[in-house]
């Protein structure tokens, strides 16, 4: 499937700043499950000042301010081809060891409930006990909008029994890691049925399985990804992986609006 997505993000200051620092990760790149066709990254009101690869892979843009700027525009956009896998990616790539993905995080570590979640997954084979936590997560975690922010840890989510697909992602992670699997956050976008019109890129996780690689499981739709997805960064969490994140010096309110458009 061909899908053209455009992502605009505008920033808008109550006062002009003296200084903001962005970080894109908005660039996919070519593996087993997509091609990239075109994509571009256009600025306006600042630069981009620095381009690079981390060291999980994705690829990263500085982008600073204009100087006493009070707004900034960034636009993503270009085509991408995907291919339906089952989500499975295939093995492991890159710079970061697998057992990294091992390790848990500020927004993964996980509490009673996470461990209790994990604990009540039967017995079997490794590919199907993935996918039963994947369908015990969807069942204890409702899709709420605005249930939760971006510092929420997947514990609390779990917890409360509410979230949104970046709780999903995080608290599968979690679990994932405590019956034995490397587990990485996945940030993305997907193509939905109902709507080309979005306010926020998506975001599911990996688990890598002996002998398939890494394979992606969306617990927030309980499903693997298939060729509506399109895969942006890796992570140990949404801090890893966030499409924007940056700093800024000036006073009074900063406003911000995403606008996401996936289409075939």
């Amino acid at each position: 499937m061909l899908l053209q997505i455009t992502h605009v993000t505008d920033y808008t200051y109550a006062h002009p700043v003296s200084y903001a620092l962005q970080r894109l990760r908005l660039v996919p790149q070519d593996s087993t499950l997509q091609s990239v066709k075109s994509w571009t990254t256009e600025i306006e009101g600042g630069q981009v000042e620095a381009h690079y690869t981390d060291h999980f892979g994705n690829i990263v843009e500085l982008v600073s301010a204009s100087r006493n700027t009070s707004a900034i525009r960034i636009v993503a956009r270009g085509s991408v081809e995907t291919v339906d896998r089952t989500g499975v990616l295939g093995p492991h790539r890159g710079f970061v060891p697998l057992w990294l993905y091992q390790r848990d995080s500020a927004l993964t570590r996980p509490g009673k409930t996470i461990r209790e979640l994990a604990r009540g997954i039967g017995k079997g084979e490794p590919l199907d006990r993935l996918h039963a936590l994947m369908d015990a997560l969807h069942k204890a975690m409702a899709y709420v909008p605005g249930a939760t922010h971006t510092e929420t840890a997947a514990e609390e989510a779990l917890i409360s029994g509410k979230g949104v697909c970046q709780d999903h992602a995080q608290t599968f992670a979690s679990a994932a890691r405590l019956m034995g699997h490397p587990a990485r956050y996945v940030s993305g976008y997907l193509m939905m049925e109902e709507t080309t019109e979005q306010v926020a890129s998506h975001a599911w996780a990996e688990a890598h399985v002996e002998g398939l690689g890494w394979v992606g499981f969306d617990a927030a739709n309980n499903i693997s990804p298939d060729h509506r997805y399109v895969h942006i960064a890796y992570g140990l969490d949404y801090r890893d992986a966030a499409p924007i994140s940056g700093i800024r010096v000036g006073l009074g309110e900063e406003q911000l609006e995403v606008h996401i458009t996936v289409e075939q």
